[in-house]
């Protein structure tokens, strides 16, 4: 499991918009309000777009670590499967 530290802030989003199109909800990136994780159909695209390289270089290493750790649990959560 990673180290659980504070994801840094990005330059390139804005965190109020992902809480306005999502609402008050789980995020698997809560700094920047990314990678929405409070249904199956999201879990399953938060996944899919982190294991996209150009979304996983935006982070450190052990922040997408986080990342993929935080959206494994709300899968296993509601029952969604993921794969490396």
């Amino acid at each position: 499991m990673a180290t659980q530290s504070k994801i840094h802030e990005r330059n390139d989003v804005n965190p109020t918009e992902g809480e306005h199109k999502y609402g008050d909800v789980d995020f698997a990136d809560p700094t920047n309000k990314k990678y929405p994780i409070d249904t199956p159909e999201h879990v399953r695209a938060a996944w899919s777009y982190i294991n996209q390289e150009r979304n996983a270089d935006k982070y450190e290493a052990n922040e997408v670590a986080q990342i993929k750790d935080r959206i494994r649990k709300a899968a296993k959560k509601h029952g969604v499967t993921t794969e490396e």
